[in-house]
């Protein structure tokens, strides 16, 4: 069957499976099946494909239509400036958690000499972003996760930041290595009571363990801001991602536990999405 046939036959599957962009699902998936650039497809779409795509193909599709995210498939998504592999053992990225590398360049000079902590690593996209942004820094990213560890380590060496940045697989009430003058979490703040009425895509395929908030959405918060107060620095600042209804309860726990704040900013939806506060 030739290219035009193909994605055809993939777009009336996906639509009647109700996913939203058919059409360029089925594009992005060919692209990466025949190792070439979307251009390639719409220009040559009479080209055969072998078998061995074909299948190949088929499968992502298959996939895609019970709701898997193109992430996943993939093995890659796009964060600030890089490229990161991710699989189903860390959550995917989000544009909005890119306001927290956006606020550290403004707060920090490029120039500066860091010790950096991310809690709740992940994929180590905020880590690894900032550590490639201010080259003269040096971060330790920690999760509870060994498969996350391994992602992020894997996304370090791919980089070339492995002389820069450690991980190791904590819980964060155990960890205790080291002072830092900058601490960024982006922890699971999702009530769990809430975790069903996510999209399908998320609640089905990305990790609950990224997710769950506990009962009332912030304990894991309330976890690292603890843990923050014994391992930042005087002065030093923390950057945590938070739920849109937080803003409130966050700021009260930390006031308590001595952070001054210096500002919450709101993300790309004009929610309550991040705070920044510093260790007075």
């Amino acid at each position: 069957m030739n290219i035009e046939n193909t994605l055809n036959n993939a777009v009336k599957i996906l639509k009647k499976s109700k996913i939203k962009n058919s059409i360029l699902d089925s594009e992005i998936l060919l692209s990466k099946v025949i190792n070439r650039d979307r251009k390639y497809i719409l220009l040559n779409s009479k080209e055969i494909l072998n078998q061995k795509n074909s299948k190949n193909f088929n499968n992502l599709i298959s996939r895609r239509k019970k709701g898997e995210p193109i992430a996943y498939l993939l093995n890659k998504k796009e964060f600030w400036k890089q490229s990161f592999y991710v699989d189903q053992n860390v959550l995917i990225p989000r544009p909005d958690t890119e306001l927290i590398i956006d606020e550290v360049l403004k707060i920090f000079l490029k120039n500066s000499k860091l010790q950096i902590l991310d809690i709740g690593t992940g994929s180590g996209c905020i880590l690894l972003s900032l550590l490639k942004e201010m080259p003269n820094c040096y971060g330790i990213g920690i999760d509870i996760s060994k498969k996350s560890i391994k992602i992020s380590k894997y996304n370090a060496k791919m980089l070339q930041l492995t002389n820069k940045v450690k991980f190791y697989q904590s819980d964060v009430d155990n960890f205790k290595i080291g002072k830092y003058d900058l601490i960024v979490s982006n922890p699971p703040y999702i009530e769990v009571l809430n975790l069903k009425y996510l999209e399908n895509d998320v609640v089905n395929f990305e990790p609950k363990l990224a997710l769950n908030g506990g009962i009332d959405g912030i304990s894991k918060i309330r976890k690292v801001i603890d843990k923050a107060t014994v391992l930042i620095k005087k002065n030093g600042k923390l950057v945590l991602e938070i739920g849109f209804n937080q803003k409130n309860k966050v700021q009260e726990i930390l006031r308590k536990k001595g952070f001054y704040i210096n500002k919450t900013l709101k993300d790309y939806g004009k929610k309550d999405r991040c705070i920044i506060s510093t260790k007075i």
